[in-house]
């Protein structure tokens, strides 16, 4: 044999054949990283709403300050002759919660007055108010104070005697022929009873029923004075009145 067949032999004998039907393994493709998507906020998300927690209502049995605003609608029934009148207006009330269990508070209330004969005014008063606060809910006070009657006017007669036949001061024994207005302050005296649900820890709501009396001194100035001691000359008469209203509350803490 010559070189040149030796020579190819060997470099056959070296060099691997491939074998057919059978692929050369394939270099391994790089796995790519999973993708995270990335979660979008809205900038304003919807309210959600919830109901008071026992926290919260803890804090309403604590000691500490109170104030509410009410709406009040009531109606006020004369006794022996006075008239009567349906009462709607703003009340204020404040005050302090010592305990668990007590309170003591204050009222204003300012009325507009309606009532027969064309009479109109308002009724006013103040109380101050021990209160019980029988559950978490219910609570029981029983007040005492000022209240007050002003009318602007009505078409009832003017009871005699005239003014201008008195030479004194003059007090009716009794209201069963009522002054034609009555502008005056007495003794006013209240019992109520109030359900108020908390609604956070600022603030509750609720409603109140109330029994009212008052004993109002009605006094009609003559524009005439005493000619020996030159005070002046007035009819006086007492009105007494029994009523009940119905308020609506908010109260802060």
């Amino acid at each position: 044999m010559t070189p040149i067949h030796l020579l190819l032999g060997s470099l056959l004998a070296v060099s691997p054949i491939p074998q057919a039907g059978i692929a050369a393994p394939a270099s391994p493709q790089p796995v790519p990283a999973p993708v995270t998507a990335t979660p979008v906020f809205d900038e304003d998300p919807p309210p959600r709403l919830s109901l008071p927690t026992e926290s919260d209502r803890a804090l309403w049995q604590k000691p500490g300050f109170r104030f509410g605003l009410g709406l009040v609608y009531g109606r006020f029934y004369g006794i022996g002759g006075p008239p009567d009148y349906q009462l709607i207006g703003p009340t204020i009330r404040g005050g302090l919660r010592l305990d668990e269990a007590w309170s003591l508070m204050g009222s204003l209330q300012y009325l507009y007055a309606t009532g027969a004969a064309g009479a109109k005014g308002l009724r006013f008063a103040g109380t101050i108010e021990p209160t019980w606060h029988a559950t978490s809910h219910l609570s029981l006070a029983a007040g005492i104070g000022f209240g007050g009657i002003v009318e602007q006017g009505s078409s009832r007669p003017n009871p005699d005697p005239q003014p201008g036949t008195l030479d004194t001061s003059y007090t009716f024994p009794d209201a069963s022929h009522p002054l034609s207005t009555c502008n005056g302050v007495g003794v006013a005296g209240l019992l109520r009873a109030q359900w108020l649900f908390v609604m956070g820890p600022r603030s509750s709501t609720g409603l109140a029923l109330q029994f009212d009396g008052q004993w109002t001194a009605c006094v009609d100035d003559t524009g005439r004075v005493e000619p020996d001691t030159a005070t002046a000359i007035v009819r006086r008469q007492w009105w007494p009145h029994l009523g009940g209203s119905l308020t609506w509350e908010i109260q802060w803490r």
